[in-house]
């Protein structure tokens, strides 16, 4: 329900943008724009804040709220649908889509645009998209949490315990909390696709590639810590990555959909990515990542596939405190360790999961202890236990080019519009939830 300037409130959106495609830079005021149509919007809600409910709340888990009402659904879905739609006439993606919701349901799903430029169905809750970087905390820091939680893994033990073949200078100081806070002295990346030529000869080098500095002194943001945390998994376990997120995380959670290398009988569901310049070929239902490519397309850091309908299972399975649907994948205070900052001198990084700050993808509005990540392809994840509400927005940037850097206005404008009606909206029980 949008407001017109006259005061009355009014079902009719602003008319769609025409799409043009664009190397142009982001318009931002574009999505400003949206930010004060929403503002006006909120005068035709109710006032009151979400109340918290008065029973004892379990470390980790969510504090419950009285669900919005049918208003403030309907404004939310409105909302979405225009800031997704004008970033796609403003060339930010091809296609996205948006999950919001809570511990008990998914409360607005929307698809934007299409899974191609070219003509191409439009995205909807079964579309694959690859996860890139979300990889890092839907499936290595699930098996993580797991393994540090039944005794197999300690945080705080030396690598070379899981992995004695890591070593080097000071390497011996390195634990499995420096690399899941990225603190491990370890550079950022390297280019393992251009630097061997098989899966093993890749994992070799990345276990054995030398640090920059001493662990702890520093973040740095490292795709090869969680390369070398996703064999620490494998090592523990005696399963390969894939086989083990299958088995114990994503099978339980009936996450049917996400997986590694997904098979080409997908692609009419798969959003295309890149074209690649090293593979010579546009990127469709491989991953996108060239050094996940080069690990045979199993790695911690990148490489699942997943849908809406999929990572809105993992989201409301954190907000129930570690279960869904009567399954428990961790406890409540596994969760809690796992989303709270471990360092807040290095940086705002908790266990595998960043939390906001003022000028990441979290928005303005989202507080410490909400926790999320991202991923290179233009994928994103929110979840905020004190408000019990997650974000999710799934996207291909990078196609054409990942030179297309406009996705940093799209993910902020999203959460900020949401969070900002959520926390305007009435208390009253969900009108008309839809389980996931």
């Amino acid at each position: 329900m949008l407001q017109h300037a006259s005061g009355k409130c009014s079902r009719t959106l602003p008319p769609p943008v025409p799409f043009r495609y664009t190397t142009q830079p982001l318009v931002i005021t574009s999505l400003n724009s949206v930010l004060l149509i929403v503002a006006g919007a909120l005068a035709c809600t109710a006032k009151a804040p979400m109340v918290a409910a008065t029973q004892p709340r379990t470390a980790g888990a969510t504090v419950r709220r009285a669900g919005p009402t049918s208003a403030t659904i309907a404004l939310l879905r409105d909302s979405v649908r225009l800031v997704l739609d004008r970033a796609r006439a403003d060339s930010a993606f091809p296609g996205a889509f948006a999950v919001i919701g809570t511990s008990d349901s998914v409360l607005v799903e929307y698809g934007a645009g299409t899974l191609d430029w070219s003509t191409s169905p439009r995205p909807d809750a079964n579309t694959l998209w690859d996860m890139a970087s979300l990889t890092k905390v839907v499936g290595m820091t699930s098996a993580m949490m797991q393994l540090t939680e039944t005794g197999k893994v300690d945080l705080d033990a030396p690598v070379q315990r899981y992995l004695p073949e890591f070593r080097g200078p000071n390497k011996e100081l390195v634990t499995v909390r420096h690399l899941l806070t990225h603190s491990s002295g370890l550079p950022a990346w390297r280019p393992l696709y251009k630097e061997t030529t098989t899966p093993e000869a890749a994992r070799a080098l990345a276990v054995a590639t030398a640090l920059d500095t001493l662990p702890g002194v520093r973040m740095v943001y490292s795709d090869l810590g969680a390369i070398i945390l996703g064999q620490v998994v494998e090592r523990v376990s005696g399963e390969r990555l894939d086989e083990y997120l299958t088995r114990h995380v994503f099978g339980p959670l009936r996450m049917t959909s996400t997986q590694y290398r997904p098979s080409p009988a997908l692609l009419p569901r798969i959003a295309p990515t890149e074209f690649d310049p090293w593979r010579q070929r546009k990127i469709h239902g491989e991953v996108h990542d060239e050094n996940a490519f080069a690990l045979g397309g199993i790695s911690a850091h990148a490489g699942l596939f997943s849908t809406g309908h999929d990572v809105a299972r993992l989201t409301r399975m954190y907000l129930n405190g570690g279960t869904l649907d009567g399954v428990r994948l961790v406890s409540a205070e596994t969760i809690r360790r796992f989303t709270t900052v471990q360092d807040s001198v290095l940086s705002n990084r908790a266990l595998g999961w960043e939390t906001p700050n003022g000028s990441n993808s979290a928005g303005h509005l989202l507080k410490r202890p909400a926790f999320g990540h991202t991923g290179f392809t233009g994928t994103s994840i929110w979840i905020d236990p004190t408000r019990d509400l997650f974000v999710i927005l799934l996207t291909n940037r990078v196609n054409p080019t990942r030179q297309n850097l406009r996705i940093g206005g799209v993910r902020t404008a999203l959460a900020d519009v949401v969070a900002r009606i959520v926390d305007r909206g009435a208390p009253s029980p969900l009108s008309s939830p839809t389980p996931r």
